[in-house]
């Protein structure tokens, strides 16, 4: 599934030029564009975006505002700064929040292409240039990474210990008692929400979260 994103700027040519850029990607849907604070927040909770893009200043109500009221009530949504301004107070008005990366508007589009992967995989992004303590950018990156191991269910759980352990649909499927496209469905689901999107890397990631151990996968082989 692809990974859902709303887009909050008060400018609507930004907005546009970011829509066209990302709606080419089959990765990628665009469930809605805002363009002030307020809108935010309750477009938000309508439609529980996977990541959302926001801008610092907004009618109704600013970025920081909005970011807070809405990482209150859908925690699990990723928010990404995007901003003209470097400066720190910004920078930290914006990490105080809660938002998991910084992208100036100066950047390259890919570049936001780029954020958004990461973010959505529960890392952190921050444009160069834009700085952030190292011990600040430690702390979101745990809560990165915490945030996105939680969002899986306790079956979506299950079904990625089995891939990593090296069954494949059909053995999961047995093993779990359910069908081949209900399998399929869960594993879709896992890599959205983990932003990893081959069995490979869903290895690695259960690995270093302790899911699964190399013995594991080799006692399967």
């Amino acid at each position: 599934m692809p990974i859902r994103i709303m887009l909050a700027d008060d400018h609507k040519i930004v907005r546009e030029s970011f829509r066209s850029l990302l709606e080419v990607d089959p990765e990628f849907e665009v469930v809605a564009d805002v363009g002030d604070g307020m809108e935010a927040v309750r477009v938000a909770l309508e439609f529980k975006p996977d990541v959302i893009v926001m801008d610092i200043t907004m009618p109704n109500l600013d970025g920081p505002g909005a970011t807070r009221r809405i990482l209150s009530q859908v925690p699990k949504t990723r928010i990404i700064a995007l901003s003209m301004h470097t400066h720190h107070q910004f920078v930290s008005l914006m990490l105080d929040a809660g938002v998991s990366g910084y992208v100036l508007k100066s950047s390259k589009a890919r570049e936001l292409i780029t954020a958004i992967r990461m973010v959505a995989g529960g890392k952190t992004y921050f444009s160069p240039g834009i700085t952030v303590p190292s011990e600040t950018r430690r702390q979101l990156q745990t809560m990165a990474a915490d945030t996105s191991f939680s969002c899986l269910s306790d079956r979506e759980r299950e079904v990625l210990k089995l891939l990593a352990d090296g069954f494949d649909t059909n053995g999961i499927a047995v093993k779990l008692q359910v069908a081949e496209k209900t399998v399929s469905t869960h594993r879709e689901h896992i890599m959205r929400k983990l932003g990893i999107f081959n069995i490979a890397g869903l290895t690695k990631y259960a690995i270093r979260e302790g899911l699964a151990t190399l013995e594991d996968r080799s006692a399967t082989s």
